[in-house]
């Protein structure tokens, strides 16, 4: 077991405790008849709240660092099976809130953000679902433990997929080749696994969905992650203008790369290398955790300052192991004030973007943690990846310590990597809208969905002998299509603000990083949009924004000769 800063106590909470708990911080919303008293009572709610999320964010952490440990995963099923007595005691005061008769004391105390998500809250959770809530906690948890389990040979050696997935950005092809192959072989082995506890978790969220008065999961889905002011019409609007802007790009891009190298004919194990010379870090992983602060230093001291308290605190968990989970995030312990980073590096160009990413995250964690409420420690999903997809851009000055003479070579992959995410990202939203759609299609069915979805955004890829992602099972892969239902778009409207403070910091690289330092800080206080506008950027949603950058990013990978 990996451990933590040992300050890091926290109780486990019982079903007696927190009815006890919860009984305390009602009566005083019913007594309260002055502004004092009112805004007394949401500090003392807040405060059990971020405890509540420390012990939370801890369980799952631990799961995630050893899926095999017995006790990590009894942690785990306990929290999820009092999940949602808690979620009901905080809904009905959230309930409560929304029409208190000192509600327009608390917006002008707290800003009108915090309504909006504690509706989208109640809206998404009735007492009824709780049995279903906790079947579809334990179908997620079943997932990440079927991929954080699985360990493959290559190289002559056993090692997490993870891992195995660093051979993927190799020069040489034939390895790329295998090393897909062998990631691939392996999914298809649990093929029938994987269908079923897709199968599983489409058909509770459909029930959920209906439950709630809904004809499907996705008005849910979107409450869940606090869509407050744009919806799925935005969201299609927005995946017609990648396939317009982006999707030509991205083939171009994956030609062209192809006809440098010499080949007939361009596959999806060549998307992985698509610059000519060697991408990787010049220096191991030990190093570039060691110089951390020294490359974010380089944009500003704030940065370096927080990027050597995560060091030397050991709040970086990034060094892959077999039984660690999948995946990268960072995670917070509201009590305690500091965030936490998970990852797996695996000795590639991806061990800084995945470092760096996740940073980001942190940073904005860390910058937000005095704001009054704990809805606005982390903003909503969206706006949280502007600040880690965003850093990766603007580290670029520093990363000449980990890249050396290959820094240019990293930053036109990082680039043309960047804007062939897009339509990615875009073919998993809209195959999760498909999905739950037609909640009983047949694993069939969802493959021929997939297909239909990488003709429409990915028309230039060929699997070649891949049988398994070849007859659409690509996305099983992506965490996030079990786990958290219609987060991926995030990430691509968050490119696209990114892109953007890519191409500013070009012209005025301190301007960025202080309008960035200043967006962190906000936090979760304002929704999506507003965020986006208070950081000087375009939203996706106004029809302008990707077409900048795509025209900016066309002249620099131009000049780079990827295009």
């Amino acid at each position: 077991m990996i451990a933590l800063p040992p300050r890091l106590d926290v109780p486990t909470p019982t079903p007696a405790s927190l009815s006890e708990i919860y009984d305390h911080l009602e009566a005083p919303f019913e007594r309260a008849s002055t502004r004092e008293e009112i805004l007394a009572a949401v500090a003392l709610w807040d405060a059990q709240r971020r405890k509540l999320e420390t012990w939370r964010n801890l369980v799952s952490l631990r799961f995630r660092q050893d899926t095999r440990d017995a006790s990590a995963r009894e942690a785990r099923e306990y929290a999820d099976a009092l999940e949602p007595s808690i979620t009901a005691r905080e809904v009905a005061i959230k309930r409560r809130l929304l029409v208190h008769p000192f509600r327009d004391v608390l917006e002008e105390s707290y800003g009108a953000q915090a309504f909006r998500l504690w509706a989208a809250d109640a809206r998404a959770y009735a007492p009824s679902l709780d049995e279903l809530l906790v079947r579809e906690s334990g179908l997620e948890a079943e997932y990440t433990r079927l991929i954080g389990g699985i360990t493959v040979e290559f190289d002559g050696k056993q090692m997490t997929l993870a891992e195995s997935r660093g051979y993927e950005h190799a020069l040489d092809r034939n390895v790329r080749h295998a090393a897909a192959n062998v990631r691939w072989d392996a999914l298809a082995q649990r093929g029938a696994e994987l269908d079923r506890i897709f199968d599983g978790l489409v058909a509770v969220r459909d029930q959920i969905g209906r439950a709630l008065g809904h004809p499907s999961f996705v008005p849910v889905g979107y409450d869940r992650m606090h869509r407050v002011d744009y919806g799925a019409e935005e969201v299609a609007r927005w995946r017609d203008e990648v396939v317009r802007d982006v999707v030509p790009l991205a083939a171009q891009i994956v030609e062209q790369s192809a006809k440098a190298r010499g080949y007939e004919r361009a596959m999806v194990w060549d998307e992985t290398a698509l610059v000519a010379g060697e991408t990787s870090p010049i220096v191991d992983g030990a190093t570039i955790v060691r110089e951390l602060p020294a490359v974010l230093g380089t944009l500003d001291r704030r940065l370096g300052t927080f990027a050597e308290l995560m060091r030397d605190d050991d709040h970086l968990d990034v060094f892959a192991r077999e039984g660690k989970g999948p995946g990268a995030f960072c995670t917070s312990f509201p009590t305690e004030g500091y965030p936490f980073v998970f990852a797996s590096f695996n000795g590639t160009k991806d061990d800084v973007k995945v470092l760096v990413h996740e940073m980001g995250h942190a940073f904005q964690n860390y910058s937000s943690q005095r704001l009054p409420l704990a809805d606005y420690l982390v903003p909503t999903l969206e706006s949280a990846e502007i600040d880690s997809m965003s850093l990766e851009f603007l580290a670029w000055p520093g990363l000449e310590r980990y890249f050396g003479p290959r820094t240019a070579a990293f930053r036109a992959d990082h680039l043309a990597s960047a804007l062939l995410f897009l339509p990615w990202g875009c073919a998993i939203d809209h195959f999760q809208h498909l999905v739950y759609a037609a909640p009983g299609a047949s694993p069939d069915e969802r493959r021929a969905m997939w297909l239909e979805m990488q003709r429409r955004y990915l028309p230039w890829r060929d699997f070649g002998d891949l049988a398994y992602p070849a007859a659409g099972n690509a996305w099983q892969y992506q965490l996030h299509v079990y786990g958290l239902p219609f987060y991926y778009i995030d990430y691509t409207l968050a490119q696209c603000c990114a892109l953007q403070f890519w191409a500013q910091a070009r012209r005025a690289q301190d301007d960025a990083v202080e309008r960035y330092v200043r967006l962190c800080a906000l936090g979760g206080s304002r929704s999506f949009r507003e965020l986006v506008a208070a950081a000087g950027l375009e939203s996706p949603f106004d029809g302008k924004a990707l077409t900048g950058v795509v025209a900016e990013a066309k002249d620099y990978l131009s000049a780079a000769g990827l295009i």
